[in-house]
């Protein structure tokens, strides 16, 4: 089946090493320069889009697209809306390519909540606690209004903070805390 192609693979620990190192290779860059550099993403991406083919065949190859697609599109929107990091979306496409759909999907989720926890922990840090409360709540009823009354996602973004306004966090921090996390659930799940 094309969407577990990838989580079948025997030679896990490899997908997951890659995307360990990757992350790590990007939260450091992210802390020391704010920045996820494409000379890290590009190759990252060509190597898990090889692996993929090679190890798995052209199914292989179709799941780890459909990977990339899926994880970088959440970073792409909030690049476009919320003034996230391109290189954000580029690494989480990246490491789409390696893990496929399944595994892609867990660590989704997971660099989701760790991104949460660490955006909170910055907003404490900061004294920040309230306004990102407030915009939180901005944005939420913002995009509420936008489906309930039919409108495009533009008509609702007007609401939101200037990108200035917000606190920022270096978030391959966070991508690299929730592929630790989905890793370990991983291993969890498939040593027991």
């Amino acid at each position: 089946m094309l969407a577990t192609t990838l989580w079948d693979q025997d030679l896990w620990l490899v997908q997951w090493g890659a995307v360990l190192g990757a992350s790590l290779a990007a939260a450091v860059t992210d802390v020391s320069s704010r920045r996820i550099l494409n000379v890290l993403t590009v190759p990252v991406l060509a190597g898990g889009l090889a692996w993929s083919a090679v190890s798995a065949g052209a199914a292989g190859l179709a799941d780890s697209m459909l990977a990339v697609l899926l994880l970088a599109l959440p970073y792409v929107l909030l690049f476009m809306f919320a003034g996230g990091g391109g290189g954000d979306a580029k690494l989480m496409g990246a490491l789409g390519a390696w893990l496929g759909l399944v595994n892609g999907l867990i660590l989704l989720g997971c660099v989701a909540a760790s991104g949460v926890i660490l955006a909170l922990a910055f907003a404490v840090a900061k004294r920040q606690v309230r306004s990102v409360i407030e915009n939180l709540f901005s944005m939420l009823v913002a995009w509420l209004a936008a489906v309930r009354f039919r409108q495009s996602v533009v008509v609702g973004s007007g609401s939101m903070p200037a990108v200035r306004e917000m606190t920022t966090v270096p978030y391959g921090v966070a991508i690299f805390a929730g592929a630790c996390l989905a890793f370990a659930g991983v291993a969890i799940w498939r040593l027991s």
